[in-house]
């Protein structure tokens, strides 16, 4: 049995756009148990829903060994970018950024999941978000794979959400500049997400994470 997530981005983008359907609402707020989490859409002509959530408050957790992650993920030391650091972010899930030197690295990798989880069980991370400055498209920021529970995720708005933060403290991105990080190519279901962080001295606050609302399925229960 799998744990119940306290906050996880496709459900509150996709439960956010049904609420507000047949409305002309700006902003809908659902109330998690990470706390309220506002959703603000902008009009697009021509285009599904173009939602942005508000993410809780990022907190900065514990900085992790370069080689002790290497044995976990099977990557050399030299692999991991050396200009930035290992580090757990959680903006209502806590996530481990490893920022992968090479992209050709990243896409080639096979993690295995138990060993993953017994390295992260030992940490303040429930999860590990794999990261690189290299990118498939020019106009991304960061390239980015997300593997869990014995498969691998499209798209991770909540870790996207600790990647801005990640992002802005460490000057990848700047305050306020909305960024592309692209996921989900390895698996031939990429995926874009936009994300954006403000820098108030020391203190990186205001997360925010965008993306396309698109509806796939439709379906009634029958009591």
């Amino acid at each position: 049995m799998r744990e119940e997530l306290p906050f996880a981005g496709h459900p509150v983008l996709g439960t956010a756009a049904v609420l507000r359907e047949g409305s002309a609402a700006k902003e809908i707020v659902l109330d998690l148990s990470a706390g309220r989490v506002p959703v603000r859409f902008e009009s697009r002509a021509n285009e599904p829903p173009f939602g942005e959530m508000r993410q809780p408050e990022p907190v900065f957790g514990s900085r992790h060994d370069r080689r002790a992650v290497a044995r976990a993920t099977g990557l050399r030391e030299d692999d991991i970018d050396p200009a930035l650091p290992i580090e757990t972010v959680s903006t209502g899930l806590p996530f481990m950024l490893v920022p992968v030197r090479s992209l050709a690295m990243l896409q080639s990798l096979r993690l295995d999941g138990p060993t993953i989880e017994v390295h992260l069980a030992r940490t303040d991370a429930k999860f590990m978000y794999l990261v690189c400055r290299e990118t498939v498209d020019p106009r991304a920021r960061l390239h980015a794979r997300m593997m869990f529970y014995g498969g691998e995720d499209p798209a991770t708005g909540a870790a996207a959400g600790c990647a801005a933060a990640w992002m802005v403290s460490h000057g990848v991105a700047a305050s306020d500049e909305r960024v592309l990080i692209e996921q989900g190519i390895e698996i031939h279901r990429p995926s874009r997400l936009f994300v954006t962080a403000t820098r108030e001295g020391d203190r990186v606050t205001a997360v925010r994470v965008a993306g396309h609302v698109v509806e796939v399925m439709r379906a009634e229960v029958v009591m």
